[in-house]
């Protein structure tokens, strides 16, 4: 059996909601008590991902491994939901989506869940929350999360960092990130660099130098120290002038972020936003079945939901 990771405490979050409750889905008595205690059971074709989830990538291999372990065991946590808003009886996961997809995968027709009402800014918070905890996004999912929480509700860098029990610095070292050139955060999100190695680039004058920087780093293979080394050597030497820059300035990706979060709120669903300089871009809309699919394009028709 493969347990999911422990969370690490943070003081405050979460850990408050969960219930570490043995759960076996198919046990009618099980079922009995769980409801008596406050965990329902519901269809899992009732739940849908948080539009706000900040987490965009699932290792399948590990995925597969605790499903087989569902399968076995049942689900030993129950899933964080919250209502969404104008359906009633289709809920927003809250904490519990890799659980969930797991479930699914092991043909699981219901689930149990903790029911707790919130806010959208509540629910892009416990979710960066939970994910924070667990360790469970790469260096760039979380700045994105980071920065949408205050382009969309107005925080400061100080109110993120108490939020997720994190120091202020240590949010805006993370949020700088986005300041890199795309090619060097698509490095961190596939694992090529390390958030060290990030950090390292961001002394660099121009995007070009950072490029360039990179393309040494994952050839030799150097790690942070030999990073920070191999930066200072390019910044000692003579700088020849700089192309237009290709990357958005960090105001353009803020305010990227922004539109995105609208999207998301007015479709009530995970949207993924990405814009050239030049004005054009791509939109993506996920949808989790056929009602989300129906609702979605009532919206944006403009019809009248029936």
């Amino acid at each position: 059996m493969t347990a999911e990771p422990k969370r690490r405490g943070l003081g405050r979050g979460l850990g408050a909601l969960i219930v570490d409750t043995a759960i076996t889905p198919a046990s009618d008595e099980v079922v009995a008590q769980a409801e008596a205690g406050g965990i329902r059971m519901l269809a899992i074709d009732q739940l849908a991902p948080n539009p706000h989830q900040p987490r965009a990538q699932f290792d399948a291999a590990a995925l597969e491994e605790l499903s087989a372990s569902i399968r076995t065991h049942g689900i030993i946590q129950p899933i964080v939901v919250s209502t969404v808003p104008g359906k009633q009886e289709h809920f927003w996961i809250v904490a519990g989506e890799r659980r969930w997809r797991a479930a699914q995968q092991a043909g699981l027709a219901s689930v149990p869940v903790i029911v707790r009402e919130a806010t959208p800014q509540q629910l892009m918070e416990w979710a960066l929350v939970e994910n924070v905890q667990r360790a469970d996004l790469n260096a760039i999912e979380e700045a994105i999360a980071y920065q949408a929480l205050m382009a969309e509700f107005g925080l400061t860098q100080a109110d993120v960092a108490e939020r997720v029990g994190k120091s202020r610095p240590a949010i805006a070292n993370t949020v700088r990130l986005l300041a890199l050139p795309l090619d060097v955060q698509t490095a961190v999100v596939d694992e090529r660099i390390t958030a060290g190695h990030a950090r390292a680039l961001l002394a660099l004058p121009n995007a070009a130098t950072m490029q360039r920087a990179l393309d040494e780093i994952t050839k030799r293979e150097l790690n942070v120290r030999q990073t920070e080394l191999l930066v200072r050597r390019l910044n000692e030497a003579p700088v020849e002038p700089a192309p237009p820059p290709a990357q958005p300035a960090p105001e353009f990706e803020t305010q990227l972020r922004h539109l995105e979060g609208r999207f998301r709120s007015a479709l009530g669903t995970k949207v993924s936003l990405t814009r050239n300089q030049d004005g054009t871009g791509r939109l993506v809309v996920h949808f989790y079945n056929d009602d989300d699919l129906e609702s979605i394009y009532r919206l944006i028709a403009g019809e009248e939901n029936g």
